[in-house]
């Protein structure tokens, strides 16, 4: 794993926060070109410091991540443990996997029902821009059998991202001042749903619209993203900005997921993100995993995070509840965050 220097973020907290889609829509409409965004820093986390046995490089990379959790929702995730040739060969196999010459095959996992293991589409339209498949990787995993070799390159990937996973977890329950376990236990991870999604958007030339995917925000504890080219994903900030994502080479983007807000009542918050691909020229593949609870925990706000001065905001609901709650099926992993916020 090559070496990356970490960054400790500056604080942003004194800037307003947004509460309600309604604000994010007005933000995102002030700029002439609604799909513009700046290129802004984006916090950088060194895992290999998070479980260092210097307590001071400890404390500082503890304190970096609780930041980067708290005021951003997302950062760079570097010197952690996957080989970075795990990275390329998942990367390259799914290159391999989308090849036009191969898409009928790749037809017989369109949508069949809500029982769906594995799922393929192609959307081409004013909205989405995307061809991808989707798989059910845990607690029991699936994946295609063609090419050869793409299930065991999809199982390597994804057994090292769950250990990755399990690491965030214990630190990210430390910056929150509980004990390690804490998130675990109160998410069930070790029987955890996870859905993994690879994606390939087409070069502008191509597409039918400037939309590779409309603005969302993801279900589950959190979401790790790596790619094989930059340009498209933008992450609309705490604050209201829309940011370009640039990850470093072999690093891997962490975003919060909802539930992770819903159990901390909003301390921790998951953020509004989207694929823009006007300007990409080339196409770009990203694989997405969805690290979610098990689906029939039921998840609402810890009572730690509840008291006079912060009121619950969420409603409770099991996992299986909240992704059905639109109307999509488990391996849809739609969001339904709006729906399990309380309003006052």
């Amino acid at each position: 794993m090559a070496e990356i220097t970490s960054t400790i973020t500056q604080s942003h907290s004194s800037q307003p926060k947004l509460n309600t889609s309604s604000q994010v829509t007005m933000v995102s409409h002030h700029n002439a070109d609604p799909f513009s965004a700046s290129d802004d820093d984006i916090p950088t986390v060194d895992y290999s410091l998070l479980f260092s046995d210097n307590p001071v490089q400890r404390f500082l990379a503890l304190e970096n991540l609780r930041q980067a959790c708290q005021e951003y929702g997302f950062f760079y995730l570097v010197n952690h443990t996957i080989p970075d040739e795990v990275l390329d060969s998942i990367l390259k196999g799914f290159s391999d996997f989308f090849d036009p010459k191969t898409i009928d095959e790749r037809k017989v996992f369109r949508k069949s029902g809500p029982s769906d293991k594995i799922r393929w589409d192609l959307n081409s339209s004013a909205g989405e821009n995307r061809e991808y498949l989707k798989v059910i990787a845990h607690p029991q995993f699936h994946a295609p059998s063609k090419p050869s070799g793409i299930r065991k390159i999809l199982e390597e990937y994804h057994k090292a991202m769950r250990n990755i996973v399990a690491g965030l977890a214990g630190a990210v329950s430390t910056t929150l001042g509980f004990e390690e376990k804490y998130i675990e236990k109160e998410l069930n991870l070790k029987s955890g749903f996870d859905v993994m999604a690879m994606n390939l958007y087409p070069p502008n030339s191509r597409s039918k619209g400037v939309i590779g995917i409309p603005e969302h925000t993801d279900p589950g504890f959190v979401v790790t993203l790596v790619q094989d080219v930059d340009g498209g994903l933008q992450i609309l900030s705490h604050q209201g900005n829309w940011i370009n994502v640039y990850i470093p080479h072999h690093a891997i983007l962490i975003q919060l997921g909802d539930h992770l807000e819903v159990l901390t009542n909003g301390k921790y918050k998951s953020h509004i993100h989207r694929v823009i691909v006007n300007k990409n020229k080339v196409p770009r593949i990203s694989v997405v995993t969805l690290h979610g609870p098990e689906l029939d925990k039921f998840i609402s706000p810890a009572v730690e995070f509840v008291d006079e001065e912060h009121p619950q905001k969420y409603h409770g609901m099991t996992y299986k509840e909240s992704l059905e709650a639109n109307g999509g099926d488990d391996i849809d992993v739609q969001s339904s965050l709006e729906k399990l916020k309380i309003y006052v």
